[in-house]
């Protein structure tokens, strides 16, 4: 990611939090317990009013849903980017400012694996995760298909294709923005890194966030989409399927990782979500894996 724009924040972080301020994994608990309370027996996700067509808990918290992308209305639409305004104005909206992001300096060196216990290892998954989840106009991402380098931009319709040339949901298992999960666990390296560069601020500003409630809800909608990672949305008698990714919760999550990290990068990310065409989504759904070979699919995208 070397040519990757860096936005410069607004001053240098200071280190005045307590470095057991919060507890996110009590401030976690908390939200699933409440979120336990709003589920049916059976665990199916139950209806709520809001008019964006998703369900609990795909819907994420009310409060909340109306911060994430509305569907697309005009093919213009489609992949395009927040743009830093809009970023910015949904960052205040979750509870984030620009002065909570990292420095320049503490994201070059999370990102290349530098900092006090940096790991090159993590960083690439880290900054894998950042270019499937912005990978919009203007950023495509490359995968093997059928023994060519091919290009693709599919972040609307919450899917990706693999460096393998599979293509699937974010939330796939096999996907680096399903991995780093443990890396964001409390007590895990994201953490741990930021607290030992100093990054107090940005760690308490994110616990503070929309991110801690809305990580709840993504929690239990991952729990109970199986191998497609696919979110059905439904408005009056149309329903669509489009990934993960861009379900409400998820994307208020990985908006407010991505924000902390670059604000820049945050504006990168889609502003609207497109259905998955049809034959597609009865395709990742019917896979045992969750994935399909995309060059058997790329012409519904075009």
């Amino acid at each position: 990611m070397g040519n990757t724009r860096i936005a410069s924040p607004g001053h240098r972080r200071g280190s005045t939090a307590r470095r057991g301020a919060i507890s996110v994994l009590a401030l976690i608990g908390a939200c699933l317990l409440s979120l336990t309370a709003t589920q049916t027996v059976t665990g199916q996700p139950m209806a709520n009013t809001s008019d964006t067509g998703f369900a609990i808990p795909f819907a994420g918290a009310p409060a909340y849903e109306h911060v994430a992308p509305p569907q697309m209305t005009s093919p213009e639409q489609l992949n395009q980017p927040l743009g830093q305004a809009l970023a910015d104005t949904i960052a205040g909206q979750v509870g984030l400012d620009r002065a909570d992001a990292l420095t320049e300096q503490q994201y070059r060196d999370l990102s290349t694996g530098g900092g006090v216990g940096g790991s090159r290892e993590a960083a690439e998954v880290i900054v894998a995760c950042v270019e499937i989840l912005t990978n919009t106009v203007g950023r495509p991402l490359y995968s093997e298909v059928n023994g060519q380098s091919t290009p693709s931009v599919l972040a609307s319709y919450g899917l990706y294709v693999n460096p393998g040339g599979l293509l699937e949901s974010p939330a796939n298992v096999d996907a680096p923005t399903r991995q780093v999960n443990t890396m964001l666990a409390p007590g895990g390296f994201v953490g741990t890194w930021l607290r030992d560069n100093g990054a107090f601020r940005t760690l308490a500003a994110l616990y503070r966030s929309a991110y801690t409630v809305q990580a709840a809800y993504g929690f239990a909608a991952q729990q109970i989409s199986g191998a497609a990672q696919l979110v059905t949305n439904t408005k009056g008698d149309v329903s669509s399927e489009v990934g993960m990714s861009m379900a409400p919760p998820l994307w208020i999550v990985n908006f407010a990782l991505i924000y902390i990290l670059n604000p820049a990068l945050a504006a990168e990310m889609p502003a609207y979500w497109a259905p998955i065409p049809p034959q597609v989504a009865d395709a990742i759904t019917a896979s045992p894996t969750g994935q399909v070979p995309f060059g058997d699919y790329a012409a519904y995208f075009e």
